[in-house]
């Protein structure tokens, strides 16, 4: 019976998901500009963004409070998707918000950043060369999140730019922080689409967005 009344008090000490989001924050608005992630010609204005605030289960297996610049208008959806993830257990890396707009000496060393709003060009497929694409990136519109990106690496052509996901390009078996099916299927349930579903031999195993683009 002992092992039983602590099994429940196990279960029930492990924090509920919780996510909350508010306009961005004085301090979250000068790292947004600091990191040049925000601009004056940006499509969207610091007014159009959000900061969440939401917790998720860290790959130590412990769970952890993070962070998210996101447009208005992807809070919900955004919402609804990580309660799924939440509930899965399914491992995000790194998501506090100096990780993605802090001083590159606050950068975790593996890069492995979640994040959502980023005001920059499409990035390019690693088939052609060059860093933009003349476009912007869903991602500048903050209706665009990348997750885990060093185990959901963006290909072409059988090569990716990261070279520390050359393993990950294989993408059986699954293991820790890759894209599975329930992963899928829960931005799917919001109506966001994966890069990893593209036509071709370019695939952004990371990357979903509002469009799919």
């Amino acid at each position: 019976m002992r092992f039983v009344v602590a099994g429940v008090l196990a279960a029930l000490s492990v924090q509920a998901y919780h996510a909350s989001s508010q306009p961005l924050t004085p301090t979250a608005k000068q790292e947004l500009i600091a990191s040049k992630h925000w601009y004056s010609k940006c499509p969207v204005p610091l007014s159009g963004l959000r900061l969440m605030t939401l917790n998720y289960w860290g790959f130590d297996g412990k769970v952890h409070t993070g962070q998210l610049v996101t447009n208005a208008s992807s809070v919900g959806p955004l919402t609804s998707v990580f309660r799924t993830l939440y509930s899965m257990h399914f491992p995000i890396h790194h998501m506090k918000l100096t990780d993605a707009y802090g001083p590159v000496s606050e950068w975790p060393k593996d890069l492995d950043v979640t994040y959502s709003f980023s005001c920059r060009q499409a990035v390019p497929s690693p088939c052609s060369g060059g860093t933009g694409t003349g476009s912007w990136s869903m991602h500048a519109y903050g209706e665009a999140i990348d997750i885990n990106p060093e185990e959901n690496p963006y290909v072409g052509c059988g090569q990716t730019r990261d070279k520390t996901a050359v393993s990950f390009m294989k993408r059986t078996p699954l293991r820790k922080g890759m894209v599975t099916p329930a992963v899928l299927a829960a931005f799917h349930a919001v109506g966001w689409g994966w890069g990893g579903s593209w036509y071709g031999s370019t695939k952004d195993y990371m990357h979903f967005s509002s469009n799919g683009h």
